[in-house]
């Protein structure tokens, strides 16, 4: 059972070479709500960095997961916007609306391609962590990439572990 927003620790010992060995394991779960305008990429590195530093972990990694089929997770540059603007459109002329080929139309025209589009991109990050920090590149940042027109309320899980 998931053990949201509190750190959990745990001490193992044991026997390596004949010498006892005492290891203190570190892990927290976390649950961030985004809330988007539609379709885009919103930036949310400054509250997963808040925490990974709530979680104390010095050394470890960070794993990130988007909790719906019709949004995605990316790192992306996080200094100039254009370069955001060509990707969202480069990937809305890949996977179309109106598609007639698409069957899944119940939920409107940008259902499907929100679908196509979380499944080629990712739902999942894994990001070390490196002196109790996230070992992001200087211009990169993580961003949910809402796929659908609405705006939605995004869930995402953060697990900082050591």
């Amino acid at each position: 059972m998931a053990s949201f927003g509190s750190i959990r620790s745990r001490t193992l010992i044991f026997e390596s070479a004949g010498i006892l060995v005492f290891a203190t394991i570190c892990d927290m779960t976390e649950r961030l709500a985004i809330q988007t305008r539609g379709q885009g990429l919103y930036e949310f590195t400054d509250r997963v960095e808040a925490v990974v530093e709530k979680s104390g972990v010095r050394e470890g990694l960070c794993t990130i997961l988007v909790q719906h089929t019709s949004a995605s997770l990316t790192i992306q540059e996080n200094a100039d916007p254009s370069a955001r603007h060509d990707l969202e459109h480069w990937l809305s002329r890949l996977v179309p609306e109106n598609d007639p080929h698409y069957t899944h139309t119940i939920e409107g025209a940008d259902d499907m391609p929100s679908h196509i589009k979380a499944a080629l991109t990712s739902t999942t990050l894994s990001i070390p962590v490196v002196d109790g920090r996230l070992a992001l590149g200087t211009w990169q940042g993580i961003y949910l990439w809402e796929h659908r027109r609405g705006g939605h309320r995004r869930q995402c899980v953060v697990h900082v572990g050591a």
